[in-house]
């Protein structure tokens, strides 16, 4: 060997050991040095708290302080009910209970660990990083329905969850806030504090998302490859995102605070508000967030589609939530929604045309026309956007806007009816209405309805295409000029709506509708292991193509949740006590009375 080549190697031998050294340092005492396993991932656990940023906080944003605002009571004052109809809601609640059960035992036999089960094959999916999804997201649910026993099992298994890596290269940020650390953070607020390792757990998972937030601007990494974080390797925020996406973790973060004492989250979450606050007012339609945005440029006046459905929904959401978590103490939630709700009065909610002639709202989509620079209503329903009846409850009663209760009842009737409308009794996840304006415009004509069916979803080579063989081979109710989207994925939205409603109103009505959405829901979509997602909701319930294999956490930790909770009294999880995050979490509001 020459010389040469011998005082090389001793150069790059003792580079090596010094960097080493170095980053021992720089990671904390003790800390072991991520290392990559043969499948290429990162073992854990890895202590995130100890990795220095590369972009340094200089000046933290604090949880707001001071008198708290006066929020008016939320929930309607219900009277002391009859015999009948408190047996009629037992007998309801425990038919919910009963399909929680059937759902929760499939997981347990099939999939316990795993993210998700497969209902109708008996098998699993992580698409989360195999962190147990599905039995994350259920805890608060077990604790809500008083399963005792199985809350205890499924506590001692998160012990074992190491919240520090995943098995995907690529985290869903947004995703694993709302299921994962929104579902630990859940569930050691309605065990009240009983289970402090679902806080621990918190707190870990937390720190790791923490690191997403590790950017120029101080914006989160959308799908963030959190092993190049671990590895302390340069980052930066992806040059288009979703709107939802980003505006969707304060909740989370600013509960981790509360409960930790930590700045730290809120001041992460605390900067995005500031930045939908800056940038308000500079989009296409001033006031309304397009879908797509550029966390990276900051830039929010390019995109020209603007809606409350699927990609910028829980924005909206999280505006009068976290307005009722910090207690009113920051205006910007406010403003933020009072600019949002002008424009989506005037833009995205319509009437659509109905047989019934029933005076409904349904939330629609908006587009700037590049060759007039006029916004152009969508008339398409989504069952994502079915939140929005709620969302507008919830913030006519918090701030006083009480001509809007009107708003949020005509816009939960809409869901409502689209469920009533479809042969299954469940609402497809898309579907194209009819638009009208005044009561004359909006009285049912068949041929105004065969127009819009001839038009709908077509090209200019189909135009003369006959409506009702298109109605026929279609399967459209009346109404529907088109279903561009046929599957009922297991979501929530829309008993979620009718629930807040029930809680704001006291409509027994309302109570009715939830049941017959459930009775639909549990027929159609209940399997031999658990419950399915379904094909098409036009179609007989015994069609055998039915069921798709699938069965999202979210089905036992918001739906079935939802249903659970519109048949119990109406002191549990009061609204005047928590607040829900978009996976129908509940947090307790620090500031409110601790009895409820």
């Amino acid at each position: 060997m020459s010389p040469l080549i011998r005082r090389i190697g001793v150069l790059f031998v003792a580079t090596t050991l010094l960097y080493l050294a170095f980053r021992q340092l720089t990671l904390g005492t003790g800390f072991p040095l991520p290392v990559a396993t043969s499948s290429n991932r990162l073992k854990g656990p890895i202590r995130w708290r100890d990795i220095p940023p590369k972009h340094s906080v200089t000046s933290t944003i604090p949880l707001p302080t001071g008198t708290p605002s006066a929020i008016p009571r939320i929930q309607h004052e219900f009277k002391v009910e009859t015999q009948h109809n408190k047996a009629e809601r037992l007998h309801r609640q425990a038919a919910v209970k009963e399909a929680f059960l059937h759902s929760w035992n499939g997981y347990k036999k099939h999939a316990w660990l795993q993210d998700e089960v497969t209902p109708v094959t008996g098998g699993f999916s992580n698409g989360f990083g195999q962190r147990g999804a599905t039995l994350v997201d259920t805890l608060d649910t077990l604790a809500i329905m008083g399963l005792d026993e199985e809350l205890s099992e499924a506590v001692k298994a998160v012990k074992g969850i190491d919240f520090t890596t995943s098995a995907i290269s690529r985290l869903n940020v947004f995703e694993t806030t709302i299921r994962y650390l929104g579902g630990l953070l859940s569930a050691y607020d309605v065990t009240d504090a009983k289970h402090h390792v679902l806080l621990d757990k918190a707190i870990e998972l937390g720190d790791m998302l923490y690191a997403a937030f590790d950017t120029p601007n101080r914006m989160p990494i959308g799908r963030w490859d959190w092993e190049n974080a671990a590895l302390r390797k340069y980052q930066e925020v992806e040059g288009q995102g979703l709107s939802a996406e980003l505006g969707s973790l304060t909740l989370e973060f600013t509960r981790l605070t509360q409960l930790t004492n930590d700045p730290k989250y809120y001041d992460a979450v605390a900067r995005i508000t500031a930045l939908l606050t800056k940038h308000q007012d500079r989009t296409q339609i001033p006031g309304l967030f397009p879908v797509r945005i550029s966390p990276a440029r900051e830039d929010f006046a390019s995109d020209t589609h603007f809606t409350m459905g699927g990609m910028s929904d829980s924005l909206y959401e999280y505006l009068p939530k976290q307005h009722l978590l910090v207690a009113g103490l920051d205006p910007q939630y406010k403003n933020l929604y009072s600019n949002a709700m002008r424009e989506a009065k005037q833009h995205l909610f319509f009437r659509p045309l109905n047989p019934q002639n029933k005076d409904i709202l349904m939330s629609g989509s908006a587009r700037i026309s590049g060759a007039t620079g006029r916004t152009k209503l969508d008339p398409v329903g989504q069952h994502l956007a079915c939140f929005a009846g709620g969302m507008v409850g919830l913030g006519a009663k918090i701030w006083n806007r009480t001509e809007e209760l009107d708003v949020a009842r005509r816009l939960v009737d809409g869901c409502i009816w689209a469920y009533d409308s479809m042969p299954t009794g469940i609402m497809p996840e898309q579907f194209t209405l009819i638009p009208c304006y005044g009561d004359e415009d909006c009285k049912w004509a068949t041929d105004k309805w065969n127009k819009a069916v001839s038009s709908a979803g077509v090209d200019e080579f189909d135009r003369n295409i006959d409506a009702a063989d298109i109605i026929k081979e279609d399967g459209l109710p009346p109404g529907f000029a088109r279903i561009g989207d046929r599957r009922y994925l297991l979501r929530p939205e829309a008993i979620e709506s009718v629930f807040i409603l029930y809680r704001i109103t006291g409509d027994p009505s309302l109570a009715d509708a939830a049941w017959r959405m459930f009775e639909s829901i549990n027929n159609a979509t209940a399997t031999l292991i658990a419950h399915s997602a379904i094909a098409d909701v036009t179609l007989p319930v015994d069609h055998g193509s039915q069921k798709l294999d699938q069965c999202e956490s979210f089905w036992m930790a918001e739906t079935l949740k939802y249903f659970y909770l519109i048949f119990s009294e109406p002191d549990v999880i009061s609204l005047d006590q928590w607040v829900f995050n978009t996976e129908a979490h509940p947090f307790r509001r620090p500031l409110a009375a601790k009895e409820a």
